[in-house]
């Protein structure tokens, strides 16, 4: 089954794979692929990202929410974009996934070996995606270097929690959490700068976390 909102990308993907000998259902978007599927569960299932109503992860989604339904459906996304955390998430899902971008696919025979790899339980993932991935995770990384301490003072900062407040919640000094918080900053890599506010930066990173 396809899930693609261009008519034109859609029947030529028809084409190729009934050329290629697959029976195909095209389906128009993300709420269409998960009734096509709940009633008839295909080998595999093509979609973009960028989906109607909103254009924005519809089709990943729909296509993680498959992958809940179905264990272990294979779900092969072809789309020009790469949306980093359904992504990651996707990726990490199990055997038989694939994440090809639209505009690196340049050979026909490649593309339909690909969907067959991930419809035989493989996974076939582009290497801008891959780099676009290990990118978001390198950014994640300074987090790991915070204590458990620092961890809890960082939430409840993210709580929007003062450091009065966070000292009288974690039964410590003002004092003590001052140095939690300056060691926060520090491991996060944000200095002091007079266009920053490093207590919101701190804060934003541990919830792109």
């Amino acid at each position: 089954m396809i899930a693609e909102d261009s008519a034109l990308l859609r029947e030529g993907l028809r084409e190729i794979l009934t050329r290629f000998g697959h029976e195909v259902r095209a389906v128009a978007d993300g709420a269409g692929l998960l009734a096509a599927v709940d009633g008839q569960v295909p080998d595999v299932v093509v979609t973009d990202v960028r989906m109607p109503p909103d254009f924005r992860d519809e089709g990943l989604r729909a296509a993680l929410e498959l992958r809940r339904r179905h264990a272990r459906l294979p779900v092969l996304v072809l789309s020009q974009y790469v949306e980093q955390t359904y992504a990651t998430e996707l990726v990490h899902s199990g055997a038989g996934v694939g994440y090809l971008l639209k505009n690196r696919v340049g050979d026909v025979t490649e593309f339909v070996d690909a969907l067959e790899r991930v419809a035989g339980g493989g996974t076939v993932i582009d290497p801008d995606v891959v780099r676009h991935l290990l990118s978001r995770r390198r950014a994640l990384v300074p987090l790991e270097r915070l204590t458990a301490r620092e961890r809890e003072v960082l939430a409840l900062m993210a709580e929007g929690r003062s450091n009065a407040a966070v000292a009288r919640r974690l039964d410590v000094s003002p004092a003590a959490v001052a140095k939690h918080v300056n060691g926060i900053f520090t491991k996060l890599g944000l200095p002091v700068a007079a266009d920053d506010h490093r207590r919101v930066l701190a804060v934003l990173a541990y919830l792109r976390a």
